[in-house]
């Protein structure tokens, strides 16, 4: 070999472009499990809203078909009190109400309803019914219970549509329970 020549490198590195590639190639890795762990932040923060939810639309549902089956009601009364036309002569309330406690007929949504109903949730110690327990309010919740006619089943089947929206942060939720009930019980 001659006096000032290199000899060739077998060694190699990353080059600065496929450097920038695999850096931006984990910064959206990175952002994207972000976001879905956001995403499952905010869907745990919504869980005790969405059991409250589920739980009062169901109960508003088995107290119309309770009310049906022990005559409380005629099949008559298992209407909006305005529904699709001025009057129907029904009693359940139109449109969203906050969450009230029922009043003397047993049923919600109704003119007889009493204070925004309350629910007790426990503690820091996680059980029900000890001295830490926590009671809320459930203020800035609304149901809506919508009875309507089937058409073609001549008034002897109705559908019944729960709607209860609740704020959770900045998000509004809406929770929806629809069913059938028939004249016959």
């Amino acid at each position: 070999m001659g006096a000032g020549v290199m000899p060739a490198s077998s060694e190699r590195g990353f080059s600065l472009v496929e450097t920038v590639v695999s850096i931006g190639v984990l910064t959206v890795g990175l952002l994207g499990a972000a976001a879905v762990l956001s995403a499952g932040m905010q869907n745990l923060s919504s869980s005790p809203g969405d059991v409250i939810v589920t739980q009062k639309a169901a109960q508003a549902v088995e107290a119309v078909f309770s009310a049906r089956d022990s005559h409380r009601l005629t099949w008559n009364q298992i209407l909006n009190v305005h529904g699709t036309s001025d009057s129907t002569g029904g009693i359940f309330l139109d449109g969203p109400q906050p969450l009230k406690v029922a009043g003397a007929d047993g049923l919600v949504n109704t003119s007889d309803d009493g204070a925004v109903e309350t629910i007790t949730l426990p503690g820091k110690d996680q059980m029900l019914g000890t001295s830490d327990d926590l009671v809320t309010t459930l203020n800035g919740y609304t149901r809506e219970i919508m009875i309507r006619n089937v058409p073609n089943e001549n008034g002897q089947l109705r559908s019944i549509t729960v709607t209860i929206t609740y704020q959770n942060g900045p998000t509004k939720r809406t929770y929806t329970l629809s069913t059938f009930i028939s004249a016959y019980s």
